[in-house]
């Protein structure tokens, strides 16, 4: 098997999981208990909130814990909502956030916020002219993802954050695809809340956190219990975080090599795609993206039936975010950034991990140019494009 779907989840590593296994059987006290047994879980939770904090430059105390990304999107989207609502009720977004943004900002709609939909460029970098020209008196929160999820476009959170700072707004950014990819610094960008996930970066499933910083005096989340400092009540995770903190001290200290490794194979990949398959596209943005991820339209296909020919052959890809599978509307990010219909809807996004090799790469292209090519000859408008071509070449 080659996994090349990385974005939707990773596998938990085995450090990862040595690390989370004593707190299963052996200590598995509840950390919020008061005698000692309890207090080496408790111990475990401080030193992997230390290690998730520093991957962003953050302090432990403004690392609260959450069940993952989705639910970390809704507690800053919400709750800053609830927190501006005496100032105002306007938010400002992207047209090609994560969808637990998107229908969150749908469902405040409904009780009365006023959202803006920001556009983005034909790579998906938002348009910050629009952003800047979008902020008024009543605006109460930005929030803008870190990197896109489908085409791996990074955002410019520097000039976002400014922007934000400058105008007195909470700035929200969800970080999922970004966090333990990229560097991502807290102070210097200007970001006051950020959502992140475990299994992102070879961590387990089921965790990950909003980092809120010191001074947002956002409301909870959950309500009937004390932890997380009464903002996210229930009895904490503990093997799920110590295992998020486990990849993010992995992460942290093999960041640089990582992306180093990871960009050399996506531009190999890149390369072979866009110069052996006619009539292919690069999406995103062609430098300024995810080292690990690539993602293309083919034309003449559907990118449904190149998922299931490619799984036949033991790849594992995606057509883009894992959270829309089985929906038959072509990707609301590929049509933001232009594409028609018709060419959003033969998308793959290939995923690449730290063990990915060139092997895998050269094996997956090969795959691909030969179901394209299997795909296009049973296809109408294919053989119509072709003979138009033939015609005006004659």
């Amino acid at each position: 098997m080659i996994y090349l779907d990385n974005a939707a989840t990773t596998r938990v590593s085995g450090e990862v999981f040595e690390a989370m296994k004593p707190y299963f059987c052996e200590q598995y006290a509840n950390p919020s208990a008061i005698y000692s047994f309890a207090g080496k879980s408790m111990k475990a939770v401080d030193e992997a909130r230390r290690s998730i904090a520093g991957l962003i430059g953050a302090q432990p105390n403004e690392i609260y814990f959450t069940a993952g990304g989705s639910e970390s999107d809704n507690w800053a989207v919400k709750a800053a909502a609830e927190l501006g609502r005496t100032k105002g009720k306007h938010i400002i977004t992207s047209t090609i956030e994560h969808h637990a943004v998107l229908h969150t900002c749908q469902y405040l709609e409904r009780q009365g916020y006023e959202v803006t939909y920001v556009n983005v460029d034909e790579y998906g970098v938002i348009k910050l002219d629009e952003l800047e020209a979008a902020i008024r008196p009543d605006t109460i929160l930005i929030t803008v993802m870190a990197a896109n999820n489908e085409i791996g476009t990074i955002q410019p959170l520097r000039e976002i954050g400014a922007i934000a700072k400058k105008s007195g707004i909470l700035f929200h950014t969800d970080a999922v695809q970004a966090y333990g990819h990229i560097p991502l610094d807290v102070d210097e960008l200007n970001i006051d809340m950020l959502s992140a996930s475990g299994h992102k970066i070879y961590g387990p499933k089921g965790i990950g956190f909003l980092y809120i910083r010191k001074g947002v005096r956002i409301g909870s989340f959950v309500h009937g219990g004390a932890q997380e400092r009464s903002r996210r009540a229930g009895t904490h995770n503990t093997p799920g975080i110590v295992g998020m903190g486990a990849a993010a001290k992995l992460a942290g200290d093999g960041l640089a090599e990582r992306m180093a490794k990871e960009t050399a194979l996506r531009d190999h990949l890149i390369r072979r795609v866009l110069t052996e398959i006619p009539y292919s596209r690069l999406n995103g943005h062609e430098t300024d993206r995810l080292p690990n991820n690539a993602s293309f339209c083919f034309r003449f296909i559907e990118g449904e039936s190149l998922l299931i020919l490619l799984d036949q052959q033991g790849i594992c890809a995606s057509s883009g975010s894992a959270c829309t599978s089985g929906s038959l509307e072509p990707s609301h990010v590929l049509l933001a950034i232009g594409l028609p219909h018709e060419t959003a809807h033969g998308s793959l996004r290939l995923t690449l991990s730290e063990e990915t090799t060139v092997e895998d790469i050269d094996l997956t292209v090969e795959a691909i140019a030969k179901i394209v090519e299997r795909l296009r000859s049973m296809s109408p408008l294919y053989e119509d494009f072709v003979k138009q071509n033939q015609k005006k070449e004659v």
